[in-house]
């Protein structure tokens, strides 16, 4: 077996969310995945496409209508515009859009700038294309990258940087003026810049600013994006890339090589999205609101230490005062409370001394989860 896979590790997100099935009572606070059905009209499209027999191949970028259905979201929404013929490829999830794009750009060697804690898919595919992550730490700037910070970690090595924001695992948004700072680092430097933006909208205050608006970039810039969380289409399977005409070539070559295209039914199912259910985040979001609220202010009551977040829906509390590592945290609540959360190590060594909690979850499961936190918590040793 190749040896970089066999000494990647399954992520600790499924580790702890595996374990969790083995008791009937327990609360899943591990998954990122929106716990809402996926609105109607989208899967009647879906349905719609199969009773027709809209099941076949589509063009390996995807269907042109969607695509100018992808591009005219963004131009409505955000304010730029790409190309449906020639600069946007859909694919099967976020996922396998960052795969491709790291499969494209990296070669043996290069590095590739995370701003950790970060989600934990990133990584391993770096590592199997070869390359070396370089970690930007935020821990100490508000889970958000320090421009001069950046800047001393570029080398004539670096290929490229990920930026993850609205984040996961910790749910910090960049505001206008920060993104400004990294941008003009980033504009001086010939990397690559992979804007992951899957929790855009999941913005809760203010707008969320996209590193796409900016036009100095454009020809560093690929903005990632899907449905999974939007939309609760996690199993859809459906995501974008979007860049600039000359690389977009080479990105469709590793994308079609991989899966030639993304399932037709979910493109479907995906334009009716797009074009019909733009508000049906809104919807969500006003419950990720007061269930993030809940939990936000269990977790200060029980002197949790926590930076309130701002979008996507997760907490990334502080449980250093604990006196146990992450992983032991995790595994005494699961043993001992039945509710999995995942241990920050599980995000980069920087992760250690946090857990992070999906409030994806019902109020009433939320309510008891906290419940037993805080049990947890007061009959901990001392």
């Amino acid at each position: 077996m190749n040896k970089k896979i066999k000494d990647i590790e399954v992520p600790g997100i499924r580790v702890f969310s595996n374990k969790v099935a083995l008791y009937p009572d327990g609360i899943n606070l591990t998954i990122g995945e929106p716990d809402f059905p996926t609105p109607h009209k989208i899967k009647q499209a879906g349905i719609a496409a199969i009773t027709n027999d809209l099941t076949s191949y589509s063009h390996n970028a995807g269907l042109i209508e969607l695509r100018k259905e992808v591009s005219s979201f963004f131009e409505d929404t955000y304010h730029f515009h790409y190309d449906p013929e020639k600069e946007i490829v859909i694919t099967n999830g976020a996922s396998s859009g960052i795969d491709a794009i790291f499969r494209s750009i990296l070669t043996e060697g290069d590095e590739v700038i995370l701003p950790v804690p970060i989600y934990s898919g990133y990584e391993p595919v770096i590592r199997l294309s070869g390359a070396k992550a370089v970690y930007l730490d935020t821990t100490k700037t508000d889970f958000l990258p320090d421009p001069a910070q950046l800047e001393s970690l570029l080398s004539n090595k670096t290929k490229a940087i990920v930026l993850n924001y609205p984040s996961n695992p910790t749910g910090a948004v960049i505001n206008k003026e920060l993104m400004d700072r990294l941008v003009n680092v980033l504009k001086k430097h010939e990397i690559f810049i992979i804007s992951d933006e899957i929790y855009s909208e999941n913005t809760y205050e203010g707008i969320h600013v996209s590193f796409g608006s900016y036009a100095e970039i454009r020809n560093q810039l690929f903005v990632v994006h899907g449905l999974s969380k939007s939309h609760s289409m996690t199993g859809w399977r459906l995501g974008f890339v979007m860049g600039p005409e000359n690389v977009m070539n080479q990105i469709l070559k590793a994308h079609l090589s991989n899966s030639i295209c993304a399932s037709l039914p979910s493109q479907y199912a995906a334009i009716e999205a797009l074009s019909n259910c733009r508000d049906a985040p809104n919807e969500m979001n006003k419950a990720y609101v007061k269930r993030r609220n809940y939990v936000y202010e269990r977790l200060m009551d029980m002197g949790l230490s926590l930076a309130e977040p701002k979008g996507a829906f997760y907490a990334f509390p502080s449980i250093e005062s604990t006196g146990l590592t992450s992983y032991e945290f995790a595994i005494k609540l699961l043993e001992n409370k039945h509710v999995a959360v995942v241990p920050g190590s599980a995000f980069t060594h920087y992760g250690e001394g946090f857990i992070r909690i999906s409030y994806a979850n019902s109020l009433d499961n939320l309510v008891k989860a906290m419940d037993r936190i805080e049990d947890f918590l007061k009959n901990l040793p001392s």
